[in-house]
């Protein structure tokens, strides 16, 4: 996340919603950015702008006319000129309706008149207001002005109606915030990134797998959709939440990521192989449940998987493929002959029995080595930090 020093302006609307606005503030803060509150009345009716004070460390605007001490200053206008961004969290059906027509009968809608930033709008309301062809209409003329409008989620409303209108947890607003404000230098590419294992089932119950947890593909994902591009992500089975990304394929074996890479390959720029792929798969799958006492021992016969990356070197056409090598000793050796083999622009290789780096870590610490087996030695970092450090080294292949 990058949201150090970011001046942010959060607004606060009337509704139970309101209650999350807090948690919105304390990620933002957490994450280094400064606050500031802009509250509707009715806003006030559900949380106390003290609250907001003591989590901002700002004052906190509620009046069209505030008489502060300190300045003068016309609140409207300093604010839309100091944010960086700014976000109605909630956002009702009525100061939705407001800000489409353009009616500034407060200090917030004021200020909407005013701005000069991105702007994202969270909706939060009942399911047959947020429905409504109104409210429907208005959603459509911000988006039509540039404005980010977030989705929302299916639950059991304050109302007790159950359906869409509940607005977006604190996390993800904060992560959408982020990547409204990230520098678009990924954009117009296609990014094709494999994440997680594979798994090569034995019978309906056993399989083989590997230990990765698709962390650092998820990070890859995660942070080139952030800068722009168009992301496909290839996952296997992890239990992690995926990543935001223009398109999620799920697979579970090696020749269902060898098809998923192989039919999105033409039509990609970069090729980032983060997946663990099982390299042998059983030669004869059960079809039953293998029973343990028909068998005092079993014997498992492999066959061999298909290499995606290997295939992929070979009918590249100008794309740039990024492969990964996890190795328990002399890494760098048996990831230059990779490098080498799979026609590869680039490599990342990190020793898996390193501590804190390797599999279901939320750190690393890799080699990086270029075609020409230039090899750069990174630190002990998070693997967001890395995702960035290796996309910015795509960043370079590609110009």
């Amino acid at each position: 996340m990058d949201l150090k020093d970011k001046k942010i302006v959060l607004g606060v609307t009337g509704g139970i919603a309101a209650y999350k606005a807090p948690g919105i503030c304390s990620l933002l803060r957490k994450a280094g950015a400064k606050v500031k509150v802009v509250m509707t009345q009715a806003a006030t009716e559900f949380i106390s702008p003290l609250t907001f004070r003591t989590m901002t460390d700002n004052l906190v605007y509620t009046e069209m006319f505030n008489d502060h001490p300190v300045v003068a200053e016309v609140d409207h206008i300093e604010l839309a000129k100091w944010a960086d961004i700014i976000v109605i969290a909630p956002a009702s059906g009525n100061t939705i309706a407001k800000i489409a027509y353009g009616i500034a009968d407060n200090l917030l809608t004021s200020m909407m008149l005013a701005y000069r930033c991105p702007v994202i709008i969270v909706p939060a309301m009942n399911t047959y207001m947020l429905n409504n062809p109104a409210t429907r209409q208005n959603l459509q003329t911000l988006r039509d002005r540039g404005m980010i409008v977030l989705g929302t989620h299916i639950d059991l409303l304050a109302c007790n109606d159950v359906g869409d209108g509940k607005m977006l947890e604190p996390y993800e607003i904060v992560d959408e915030i982020d990547t409204a404000l990230r520098v678009k230098d990924l954009a117009g590419k296609k990014f094709l990134i494999s994440a997680g294992p594979t798994i090569e089932a034995i019978d309906p119950v056993r399989y083989l797998t590997n230990h990765s947890s698709g962390k650092m593909g998820y990070e890859l994902a995660r942070e080139a959709y952030k800068r722009g591009a168009e992301v496909t992500l290839v996952s296997g089975p992890t239990a992690l939440q995926p990543p935001k990304v223009s398109k999620l394929i799920n697979i579970k074996s090696t020749q269902d990521l060898f098809d998923a890479v192989n039919e999105n390959f033409d039509q990609t720029d970069v090729l980032i192989m983060a997946a663990a792929p099982a390299d042998f798969k059983p030669k004869d799958k059960s079809s039953q449940k293998i029973k343990k006492e028909e068998k005092d021992e079993m014997t498992l016969n492999l066959a061999p998987n298909p290499d995606v990356l290997k295939t992929m070197g070979q009918k590249k056409k100008g794309q740039v493929l990024v492969g990964f090598a996890a190795e328990s000793e002399n890494e760098l050796v048996y990831g230059q002959k990779k490098i080498q083999k799979k026609n590869l622009d680039m490599i990342v290789i990190n020793n898996i029995t390193a501590k804190d780096a390797g599999f279901k870590t939320d750190t690393n610490k890799v080699f990086i080595v270029d075609r020409d087996l230039k090899v750069e030695d990174l630190k002990l970092m998070t693997k967001t930090d890395l995702a960035n450090v290796i996309l910015d080294r795509t960043l370079e292949k590609l110009k």
